[in-house]
């Protein structure tokens, strides 16, 4: 048993901040999938400093239990299946990941729903579980200017139905 001092001197620690990547509480989890691909950046003059900026995401998404491939991940963001549904989203909230080399954790909304099939209801996706797909903090300056990055990455891409 905790002495009182130690229960009452713990309530003072700061609480881990809440995943704001989370959906709202009436959706509901439809599918999940694993993203493997890059993460494109280009090294572009802002502000007086060279960094790289994001461009677009290019990946294959493969269903958890066979690891088939089962659509894309491309700029938009926008998530097409093979059976030529596809929806583009808006993103809602970013959540860090605990690996500085990790792209972070997004919620999104869906705006735009093209072709009927598996994306058809999807109201929300939740990219979380992100290895990897940072862009690095060197190697873009003068003589890089224009040049294009592709870091690899691998995330989980959830997606949410809501009424």
């Amino acid at each position: 048993m905790l002495p009182l001092l130690t229960i009452f001197a713990l309530s003072f620690l700061p609480q881990a901040a809440a995943d704001a990547t989370l959906p709202p509480a009436n959706a509901h989890a439809e599918i999940s999938v694993t993203g493997k691909g890059v993460q494109i950046y280009k090294c572009t003059l802002q502000t007086n400093a060279y960094t790289w900026v994001f461009q677009e995401p290019a990946a294959d998404l493969f269903d958890t239990v066979n690891n088939l491939p089962v659509g894309t991940h491309t700029a938009g963001p926008t998530w097409t299946w093979n059976d030529s549904s596809a929806i583009t989203g808006t993103v809602l909230q970013k959540y860090p990941s605990s690996d500085p080399d990790a792209i972070p954790w997004l919620l999104l909304e869906v705006h735009s729903i093209g072709g009927s099939g598996v994306l058809s209801n999807i109201k929300y996706v939740r990219r979380s579980d992100t290895q990897a797909g940072a862009a690095p903090s060197t190697g873009c300056d003068a003589q890089h200017a224009d040049n294009l990055l592709k870091v690899p990455y691998q995330a989980t891409y959830t997606f949410y139905t809501a009424p």
